[in-house]
């Protein structure tokens, strides 16, 4: 069983994370309903937040090695950090610095930090499926001691690259973990209107595949589900699927109100918010010292990943013509 502490400790850091981007990226947008703000915004670009799908990033990830590689979403913050990347990194990334993950160059939906094992997010629906199974037979072929994990959601699994990313790792016995993080929400349509049978964890096991369903709200009950599905994978068992019922706190992007969602159903998931229900659960423990502990240096953490992608230098104007296609001649520049 992870710490519990730990896995807390990882939820915190995500929220705090996702909490000072959206802020910083609400000013000067006048768009989803909301007035324009004197400040101008220093997140440009869309930005997805994973507030409250903290648990299942958390729980998965705790039970990975450096040598795992993951692949994500347009979703992705909370799975980047968790895998272990560089906080300041990321910020200064969304702030469009320099010295952000992709040179200011990429923004919220595509960091990457190969030194963990994390590939990338990515805003195309589905499309970190097929990475991770050609990671995961690459994996294989080298003969490597390491595994590949794909979070998604659910409204990834009514894309093609679902089947066919599962088909492929069912044929070669690929180490692949396939985690669906389930809010029933596919931008702002509710996913169950658009889609037949139970989901994921059904359709996985049409193709072979053992799945378990989890309460995505309860970091342990994802941490022990992880664990398990995690073990039989480095075991040689082939590929496994999570399927973590979750909720999604906030809208589509970080500055959509999503008045389109029933409140009650709002103040449900909020009701069972992953992060207030482990707080409590660690007090009754007697661990309150080290739960407020945790708060204060998550806060501190981000507050300094926050001043110094602020304090960041922004490209330089020639950075424009590298990592680019060289049109005609197949290579990069």
């Amino acid at each position: 069983m992870t710490d519990l502490l730990s896995l807390y400790r990882t939820m915190v850091r995500i929220r705090a994370f996702e909490d000072a981007a959206e802020v910083a990226s609400q000013g000067g947008v006048a768009a989803w309903g909301k007035e324009a703000s004197a400040t101008p915004a220093k997140v440009r670009g869309p930005l997805h937040l994973s507030t409250g799908q903290e648990a299942v990033a958390a729980g998965v990830c705790a039970h990975l090695k450096p040598a795992d590689l993951l692949t994500s979403t347009h979703r992705g913050h909370g799975h980047t950090l968790a895998k272990g990347a560089d906080p300041t990194k990321m910020m200064c990334e969304l702030f469009g610095k320099a010295s952000g993950y992709n040179g200011g160059k990429g923004g919220s939906m595509h960091i990457a930090d190969f030194a963990v094992g994390m590939l990338g997010a990515n805003g195309v629906v589905a499309a970190g499926l097929p990475i991770a199974v050609g990671a995961a037979q690459g994996l294989k072929i080298r003969g490597q001691d390491a595994i590949a994990v794909c979070f998604f959601g659910d409204g990834a699994i009514n894309r093609g690259p679902f089947m066919e990313a599962l088909n492929w790792a069912v044929v070669y016995e690929l180490p692949v973990l396939f985690v669906c993080e389930d809010n029933r929400i596919s931008a702002t349509t509710e996913s169950g209107a658009m889609t037949a049978g139970p989901g994921a964890s059904a359709r996985a096991a049409s193709l072979g595949i053992a799945a378990l369903q989890v309460d995505g709200t309860d970091v342990q009950a994802v941490s022990d589900a992880a664990a398990t599905l995690i073990g039989e994978i480095r075991a040689g068992h082939g590929p496994r699927l999570l399927h973590a019922l979750t909720d999604r706190h906030k809208g589509h992007v970080s500055v959509d109100p999503a008045t389109y969602r029933d409140p009650a159903q709002v103040a449900a998931a909020l009701a069972r918010d992953g992060i207030a229900r482990t707080r409590a659960r660690l007090i009754e423990q007697g661990q309150a010292a080290q739960v407020e502990q945790i708060e204060r240096a998550a806060q501190a953490e981000i507050q300094a990943a926050l001043a110094a992608a602020s304090a960041a230098p922004p490209p330089d104007p020639s950075a424009a013509y590298t990592d680019i296609q060289t049109i005609g001649a197949g290579v990069w520049a």
